[in-house]
């Protein structure tokens, strides 16, 4: 009987292996499993490979389950092109010829301005000095002196001027030539002041019937930059042809900005101009008046 604990003998196959071209190996030793029962060890049997169209596609079935997403895995976003939103920005990065389209628009939009802040000090100014000549001359009688150097005071003083060049024996036909020379002296001052007035209506005018033109031709030159990019880069991605756009879109507001007030002042300007003229015209018709009471005393009197 057999020993208890002991090992269990090691079985081995002594049947001979023919091995590749006839020639025998020897038996590889069986080692019992835990069980007792004895595995057969020994070399495993190499197949051929297998190629032909089967192993390519086995390599592409490969290729395509290393190549495919795992499943539950999130996709990664694709970054986009950064746009720069600020108005700086975009003028900066602008064509240059777009940029120098801007910058006209920029300086007419100051013009314009400007003429708005001396147009509203000059017709202040104007009325003010309008409305005391006329409280001066409101108060006194006859070829009164009105102090000042405003169109009704100066005509008041070519009044009193006319009147002390009479010739001492007054006939008809030299009251009339006074009160045309006279005319013509309110003529003049008149259109001085005026004048005066309306500096700045020309540039006004110019600027809002070309101020649109010129943004027109900004806009222009941007969409032109934008078909460009789309043809550099072949695609029509809005991150290409947004700024080209973007900028088209701000020379023609500047264009506007411009224009718009240039019109509305310049109409403004010119109703302006109309009143003073017509409170003007209230003032010479009074000193004409007094200056033909002027001749008649002196006709009368035989002066």
């Amino acid at each position: 009987m057999a020993q208890e604990g002991a090992s269990p003998p090691v079985v081995t196959s002594e049947a001979p292996v023919l091995g590749d071209g006839g020639t025998t190996t020897e038996a590889a030793p069986v080692l019992p499993d835990a069980a007792g029962t004895p595995a057969v060890e020994g070399p495993v049997a190499e197949g051929p490979v297998a190629e032909g169209p089967a192993a390519e596609s086995a390599g592409t079935e490969a290729a395509a389950a290393e190549a495919a997403p795992v499943a539950g895995a999130e996709a990664l976003p694709v970054a986009e092109p950064e746009v720069d939103t600020d108005l700086v920005s975009l003028v900066l990065k602008a064509h240059p010829v777009v940029q120098a389209v801007m910058g006209l628009l920029t300086l007419a939009v100051a013009a314009v301005l400007t003429v708005f802040l001396f147009k509203i000090v000059e017709f202040a100014l104007a009325f003010a000095k309008l409305r005391r000549a006329r409280a001066a001359l409101a108060t006194g009688s006859g070829l009164v002196e009105i102090a000042g150097h405003c169109p009704l005071a100066l005509s008041a003083r070519a009044a009193r001027d006319e009147v002390a060049e009479l010739a001492p024996t007054l006939t008809a036909d030299l009251r009339a030539s006074s009160s045309a020379r006279l005319e013509l002296a309110m003529d003049r001052i008149e259109a001085g002041a005026v004048m005066r007035l309306r500096s700045g209506t020309g540039l006004l005018a110019s600027i809002g019937a070309v101020g649109p033109f010129v943004g027109l031709f900004g806009t222009v030159f941007g969409i032109m930059n934008s078909f460009l990019a789309i043809a550099a880069t072949k695609t029509t991605s809005l991150a290409v042809v947004a700024p080209g756009i973007a900028e088209a879109l701000l020379a023609t507001g500047i264009g506007l900005v411009a224009a718009v007030p240039a019109v509305l002042l310049y109409n403004a300007v010119m109703r302006r101009i109309g009143a003073y003229r017509h409170a003007l015209a209230d003032g010479r018709a009074e000193l004409l008046a007094r200056f033909s009471r002027e001749m008649d005393r002196r006709m009368g009197a035989g002066v």
